[in-house]
């Protein structure tokens, strides 16, 4: 089951990225984008672990948040 979530997530994130971030300026403060980011998280570990890792990200990814670097742990 864990598995099929991680499938969809990321069939969603591409989703995503192919067709409403194109028409989209880039805001993300941090590298690999949150999208990216996303999708490895959920490539890495389990659906629950990806998901928790993706919300902290965006939750970070604001004006006053974190910048640069950050790669999956």
């Amino acid at each position: 089951m864990n598995n099929i979530l991680s499938i969809w997530g990321i069939f969603l994130i591409r989703a995503y990225k192919s067709c409403i971030s194109p028409y989209l300026p880039r805001t993300c403060r941090h590298d690999p984008t949150c999208s990216s980011y996303a999708m490895q998280a959920l490539q890495k570990y389990s659906f629950f672990k990806g998901s928790y890792l993706i919300l902290n990200r965006l939750l970070r990814c604001n004006p006053f948040g974190t910048k640069g670097f950050d790669p999956v742990p």
